[in-house]
């Protein structure tokens, strides 16, 4: 990146006023476990007690290519992005029509797929080209594609705000990308391929075997371990990671929550704040996915995932899913008596 960044820490006393009016509902302590903290964090973030966009909610996808499906480390073609993107745009894929149940407005963007198709409902003004190089033969992208990509995700962050949009949820398109998504990963955490490697969108034993040797060639080849981060991004990265890397920086800027979605959100996640520590504050992880690469990165950032369902379908599913769980304990927090209200003397918080 080529300007400074610093990151606000979020607001502790509207988190701890929040936090207080949840203790005065008539329920046990934390009788909403990670729900509350959530709500509270939300208002913490957003510097709004009253929380008045949390019904506001927005999930921008980011579709991209990725050169490294030449490699044979995807069960399908690089061509089914294109069919994905353009049904999202119709608002007829998996992720629109589960949108609509919580009143999610969505964005699609073509930030680097490998198609010249204009399709409705997607947006092409962030576009960087028409996928990544293969990262086996060449660096993945060039350091205008990288810059150009994450300052996109900033302005789409910043876009959010000023639309008042409360909740910013973040999901993505692209065969490969959990290929290039373990390498990043594998890269800034020190790890070895075998460790961070899925099996994507459902690899056999062997495409597995495949893909794992991938990751490690691609470790050994660039020295990721002793690469800065921007280098590991743009060598073995996707336009994608690089474009949601934006949004997370950009949202933090911004003071908006960013709801992640599984593996290839996390590893964006993990990028920001690497490049601009503090971003992990404004993070909100939707579930814990099936790739391997998950957990470490959740360690990492102290990320506590509140689905647990085996979730791996992408697009933004899993974190639409907790935006609907945030507008349920709203329901508590905004509609349910007091303890005064039943003649009940309240729980004590030890």
């Amino acid at each position: 990146m080529t300007r400074d960044i610093s990151i606000d820490t979020p607001d502790k006393r509207i988190y701890d006023e929040v936090k207080a009016k949840w203790d005065l509902i008539a329920k046990p302590i934390d009788g909403l476990g990670l729900m509350e903290d959530i709500v509270c964090r939300i208002a913490a973030i957003s510097e709004d007690a009253e929380l008045k966009s949390i019904y506001r909610s927005l999930l921008t996808i980011l579709c991209a290519d990725n050169g490294v499906v030449a490699e044979g480390v995807t069960q399908t073609g690089q061509q089914v992005t294109a069919s994905v993107m353009e049904q999202m745009g119709r608002g007829a894929s998996s992720v629109c029509r589960m949108a609509k149940v919580s009143g999610t407005d969505i964005q699609v963007y073509d930030i680097g797929v490998n198609t010249d198709a204009v399709y409705e409902g997607v947006d092409l003004r962030y576009k960087v080209g028409k996928g990544t190089r293969d990262l086996v033969r060449e660096p993945a992208m060039s350091e205008a594609e990288l810059e150009r990509c994450i300052e996109a995700g900033i302005d789409i962050a910043a876009r959010a705000k000023d639309a008042g949009y409360g909740l910013l949820a973040i999901g993505e398109m692209g065969i490969g990308n959990t290929t290039t998504s373990a390498c990043v990963c594998a890269g800034l955490l020190g790890l070895d391929a075998r460790t961070v490697t899925g099996r994507g969108a459902g690899l056999s034993d062997d495409g597995l075997k495949k893909k794992i040797s991938v990751v490690q060639d691609a470790i050994d080849r660039y020295k990721l371990y002793d690469l800065p981060v921007t280098e590991v991004l743009r060598t073995v990265g996707g336009y994608d990671i690089a474009g949601l890397t934006g949004i997370c920086i950009g949202a933090a800027i911004s003071h908006i929550p960013v709801i992640l979605d599984g593996f290839i959100t996390e590893t964006a996640a993990l990028t920001a704040e690497r490049l601009c520590p503090g971003v992990r504050d404004y993070l909100i992880a939707s579930h814990s996915g099936r790739e391997a690469g998950t957990v470490a990165i959740e360690r990492e950032l102290a990320l506590e995932p509140v689905i647990h369902a085996r979730l791996s379908l992408g697009e933004g599913t899993g974190a639409v899913m907790l935006i609907e769980l945030i507008r349920q304990a709203m329901a508590v927090y905004s509609e349910v008596y007091g303890f005064d209200d039943i003649g009940m003397d309240g729980y004590i918080r030890y």
